[in-house]
This record gives structure tokens, C-alpha cells and sequence, in this order.
């Protein structure tokens, strides 16, 4: 048990929703994105009247040999004419009504569709970054992207064939009973074994597209590690192996694809069989009742049309079963990323607001551990007073960075609780959290976009002069000016047109911009060289004054200029003063400083 006598949090990956049925998957669906329904009766109805357009070809059909070719006295044209007519206007009418049901479908698929990638992307967000990082970056963004692509495919096309059919099939049986009761049983007869096939297939269908999903998801991250990653694929000569790695996720895909194709086959030519063998048997049948005096020429006529009306939509139920068991299984994996607990949830309207100000930190009883890990964190008790500049130290992997992260709220503690200004960080809002808490990280992330849009990324509403008077307080005008466009230079994808160090700058520039309370620094001057950071400390001086700052500090230099140095070995809080005191002490950060003292010397 927590501190707060909650329990212990558990870490789980992202959920597949593979265990959910078709139908469960649909109705969640549609739960999910409700647009999809909004109209839908009226599309329903302008699919019947489409529909009511094809039946009427085997009834006029049926009148036109009767009553006009074979009518009593000689054909009689005018009866053909106005039939031909009736044929006609059905025509025009079916024409519009398919023409209205295809614009409402893709509006009702392309808007509830945007609402689920929306709830999709967001909630990705709301996860932690550890629940993130049980997954691909790839296989994150084929679910909010191709995933989605699958449901829309079915959803436009599939959901429209399969509203038709299902009215094509109702219809055309009304009617075969209506000509011949016996004809209309020998169809039904001969095609109840056809829909328990279709029905058995339909699971192990399911599952194979449920496999051809996740391989997609595979290849795309195979293949966005590959691009992201090609400078070091390149330093290293291991082209050939990326270029096997990323060939196995292709192969994985085709064969999964293949598969699954293959299943789908089996019910579709199982439904070409039988409506053969259905039409065959209608004609004998049919032809014997004829003879007998039982059907017109023109009933059998209108009948054999309305055998192909009902086979055609039961032959096509198999390609709408590909379609839709790919989209059952594309929805499954958006419903996985959905119903994903987000451990990392914003409070919301429920949660406090806090007032600016120096922040007060506390950790009480913190401990941390990874899934499957050992404790990282142990039973760790700390109170940084407001206004102190802090710097924590420790050796790789002592975890110190895991502090970092859980004091900005990137992961929750396994127990115990932080507080800022006494409040639970579970029971702050987001918005005022990432407004007053800034971490600026080991590597800086930069957007594609210019230099100017990257620094105020923090705080979109900074005018141009406060981004220069930013620059200009941190030292960084020199630097800019050697820029080919200022700060209008585009700093490309990831801003691999700066160095790691620029970067770093860039990233430092934002985190003044922003103007936050507690400045939270994971080794953020690692990157930058030397002369640099001698500027960059004298910015940062600045920076932190009248406020709370936190350091990661890999550099000791940085821990010189602190208030208080925290020495964490181990998971455990060791020693804690001012440096020239802990350096006096002969203890574990006395022998870090001597060895980054060896260091510096060296070089």
C-alpha cells in the first residue's frame, strides 16, 4: 500500500481487445463514434428504396411476357411501353438513392472515423511513458492511422453493399414467395448450409486479419526505426541486417495477408458453388412447375431474375466479410489503445489549481520499479525547500533520472507520494502542472518548423521580441546570428539541421520562455560543450533565481553552483549538502567529484 492507502500501481502494456467478439467490437464501435449512427435510418430507407428499384426489374419482366408478349389476342405493345416506362423510372430512382446513401455513408464514416482517431491520438497521450514504451512507435501510429484506413474501406463500402444485400435479400424472398412458395423453400434449402459456413469462417477469418494488423504494425516499425535511426545504421555498416530486419516484417505481412486471404476464399467459392447448383435446381423445378400449369412463362422468367437478386448479395457476403473482419480487427486494435488504463490521468475539473509562486517538493516514501524489475527507487523521503537550487548526482542507472521523471508526473511512484506545495501530484490539473513544472530532458526535441516557432512552443502567445529578449538574456544572440535565416531558419525534421548541442540550446531557450516555477534540469547541459556551458550556467543563474530547480547533474560543475547536492546511489538517498562539505566528507560523491575531476584534467 501507497502512503495515500492506495494500492501498489501496476504497469500493464496496451490492451489488443482481441478477447471481444465481432459484435461486441461493431457495438463498441459505434459507441466510440457515434456519427456513424446519426442519420442512419434514413440511409436504411434510401437503401430499400435502391433496392426497390432492382426488384422491380423481374416484375416488370414477369408483366411484360404475360401481359404484353403473350397476352390474349397477340402482344399488345401498349402494355410493353408503359412496363418498359415503369422499368425506367425505377432505374432513375434506384440511381439517386444509391447516389444519396454512398454521400451520407463517407460523411457518417469520415466523420465518426476522425472522432475515433481523435479519442485514439489523445488518449495515447494520457498513457504513460511507460505504458508507451511497451509498444513500437510504429505500431502506435498504424493504429490511429491504417487501422482506422480499414474501418473506413467497410464502413464506406462494405457497410453500403452490406445495407443493400441485406434489403436485396428480404425483398427478393417476399417476392419468390409470392410467385412460387415451393421455389422460394428449394432456394432457402439449398442455401442454409452457406451461411453456416459463412458463420464458422467468420471467427477464423477474424483472427487471421487480427494477425495481418498487428504485422502491419510490425512493418511500419520496422521501417520508422530504420529511417529515424539511418545515421547510426550507417556509422555502424549494418545496412544488410536493418535491410533484413525490415524484409522480415514484409514477409511476416505478405504471408499473414495471404493467409488470410485465403480463409476468406474458401467461404467465397464455397457461395459461387451453391448459387450455381441453387439456379440449376430453380430451372428444373421451375420447368416442371411451368409444364404443370403451376407458373407462367413470365413468373418462372421473373423468378430465375430473382434468384440471381438473392444469390448475388450471398455471394458478395463473403467479400463483405473479408472487408469487415479487417476492419473488426483494425477497430479491435483503436479499442486496445482506448481501453488502456491511463495510470497518468489528468484529474481534470476535479483537480487543484494551484496558485504561482516558489514550489515547496516533497517525496514521501517513494519507491519505484519497473514491470518485471527490480525496485529502481527505495523508501525515498525528500523535502526541497522554495527558491533552492538543487542538484542531484549519482552514478548511471543510481536513479536519479527516474526522480526526474516521476516529480514532472511522466510516471506515477510504485508507492509512496510527491507533493508540490503540499498537494498530491495525482490531485493536480495537468494545466496547471505542465504550466508551473518544466523538464527540460537529456536530448532536446525539436518540431519541424523554424527556430522561432520551436522556442515558443511552450508558451504559443510569446511575441517575436520576447523570444528575442530570451535569446538575448541566455547569450544565445551570437549563436543565432551564425544561423542562415535567424531565427527563421527551419530546424527540419527532429531539428537534425542543428548539432545536439544547438538543439540543447534550442530546448533551454523554451524552457526560459516558458516561465515556470520548478525548473527540473535531467542532465540538460550533457550535449553542450564546454565554453558553452559556461555561458549557458550564467543564463541559467538567471533563470533560477527567486525559483525551485532541480538538476540531474552529470557534470559536477553543475552541482558546484547549487544550493544543495542529493547523492543517490542505488535507488537511495546517501548524502545530501552543500558541495564543498560533501567533497570534505571523503564519502560517495567526494569520490564522483574526484573522478570527474581526473576527467576534466585528462582532456
Amino acid at each position: 500500500m501507497s502512503m495515500r492507502g492506495q494500492p501498489i500501481v501496476e504497469h500493464h502494456g496496451i490492451a489488443s481487445g482481441t478477447e471481444m467478439s465481432t459484435w461486441a467490437t461493431l457495438k463498441r464501435g459505434f459507441v466510440l463514434s457515434p456519427e456513424l449512427k446519426k442519420g442512419i435510418w434514413v440511409t436504411v430507407m434510401l437503401a430499400v428504396l435502391s433496392t426497390l428499384g432492382r426488384v422491380l426489374v423481374p416484375f416488370v419482366v414477369q408483366r411484360i411476357t404475360d401481359e404484353g408478349l403473350l397476352a390474349d389476342g397477340g402482344p399488345d405493345l401498349g402494355s410493353v411501353a408503359m412496363y418498359i416506362g415503369v422499368a425506367l423510372a425505377g432505374v432513375v430512382v434506384t440511381a439517386f438513392s444509391a447516389y444519396f446513401v454512398n454521400v451520407r455513408l463517407f460523411q457518417a464514416s469520415e466523420n465518426g472515423l476522425a472522432t475515433l482517431r481523435t479519442k485514439a491520438f489523445r488518449h495515447i497521450h494520457d498513457l504513460a511513458m511507460l505504458t508507451q514504451n511497451t509498444e513500437r512507435r510504429g505500431s502506435l501510429v498504424s493504429r490511429v492511422t491504417s487501422d482506422v484506413d480499414t474501418i473506413s474501406t467497410f464502413v464506406q463500402f462494405g457497410g453500403l453493399m452490406l445495407i443493400i444485400n441485406v434489403a436485396q435479400i428480404t425483398l427478393a424472398t417476399v417476392l419468390m414467395v409470392v410467385y412460387s412458395p415451393l421455389l422460394g423453400l428449394v432456394v432457402w434449402v439449398c442455401f442454409v448450409p452457406l451461411f453456416f459456413i459463412i458463420r464458422r469462417f467468420q471467427g477464423i477469418v477474424g483472427r487471421a486479419y487480427t494477425g495481418v494488423r498487428e504485422r502491419v504494425g510490425d512493418m511500419l516499425g520496422a521501417v520508422s526505426e530504420a529511417v529515424v535511426g539511418a545515421q547510426a545504421i550507417r556509422a555502424y555498416g549494418v545496412e544488410e541486417r536493418t535491410a533484413e530486419r525490415i524484409d522480415a516484417a514484409v514477409e511476416a505481412h505478405r504471408k499473414a495477408a495471404i493467409g488470410a486471404q485465403a480463409r476468406s476464399v474458401i467461404a467465397f467459392t464455397s457461395g459461387q458453388l451453391v448459387s450455381g447448383m441453387t439456379t440449376a435446381v430453380v430451372l428444373v423445378v421451375g420447368t416442371v412447375l411451368a409444364a404443370r400449369g403451376s407458373l407462367t412463362l413470365g413468373e418462372l422468367l421473373a423468378f430465375l431474375f430473382l434468384v440471381n437478386l438473392f444469390t448475388q448479395p450471398v455471394q458478395q457476403a463473403t467479400e463483405i466479410l473479408n472487408e469487415m473482419q479487417n476492419a473488426v480487427a483494425g477497430w479491435r486494435r483503436v479499442i486496445g489503445i482506448i481501453d488502456t488504463d491511463a495510470d497518468v490521468a489528468d484529474p481534470g475539473e476535479r483537480g487543484v489549481t494551484l496558485p504561482r509562486g516558489p514550489i515547496t517538493v516533497q517525496f514521501s516514501g517513494v519507491g519505484f520499479a519497473y514491470p518485471g524489475g527490480e525496485p529502481v527507487l527505495h523508501d525515498i523521503d525528500l523535502t526541497i525547500a522554495p527558491r533552492s537550487r538543487v542538484a542531484i548526482v549519482g552514478e548511471t542507472g543510481s536513479g536519479k533520472s527516474t526522480l526526474a521523471k516521476l516529480l514532472t508526473r511522466l510516471m506515477d511512484p510504485t508507492t509512496g507520494r510527491v507533493q508540490l506545495d503540499g498537494a498530491d501530484l495525482h490531485s493536480i490539473r495537468f494545466s496547471t502542472l505542465r504550466s508551473r513544472v518544466v523538464l527540460v530532458p537529456q536530448e532536446g526535441f525539436l518540431f519541424d518548423g523554424t527556430l522561432l516557432d520551436n522556442v515558443r512552443f511552450g508558451r504559443p502567445d510569446a511575441s517575436d521580441d520576447d523570444v528575442r529578449l530570451t535569446l538575448t538574456e541566455l547569450g544565445l544572440d551570437p549563436w543565432v546570428s551564425t544561423l542562415p535565416l535567424g531565427l527563421a531558419t527551419d530546424v527540419g525534421q527532429r531539428g537534425e539541421s542543428l548539432s545536439a548541442g544547438e538543439r540543447q540550446l534550442v530546448a533551454l531557450a523554451r524552457a526560459y520562455l516558458a516561465d515556470p516555477d520548478l525548473l527540473v534540469l535531467d542532465e540538460a547541459t550533457s550535449a553542450v560543450d564546454p565554453s558553452t556551458e559556461v555561458r549557458l550556467q550564467r543564463a541559467l543563474d538567471s533563470l533560477t533565481r527567486g525559483r525551485t530547480s532541480i538538476a540531474i547533474a552529470h557534470r559536477l560543475s553543475t552541482a558546484q553552483a547549487a544550493d544543495e547536492v542529493i547523492v543517490v546511489d542505488a535507488g537511495r538517498i546517501v548524502e545530501r549538502g552543500h558541495h564543498t562539505e560533501l567533497v570534505r566528507l571523503g564519502g560517495v560523491y567526494s569520490r564522483l567529484h574526484d573522478s570527474w575531476v581526473a576527467q576534466q584534467t585528462t582532456v
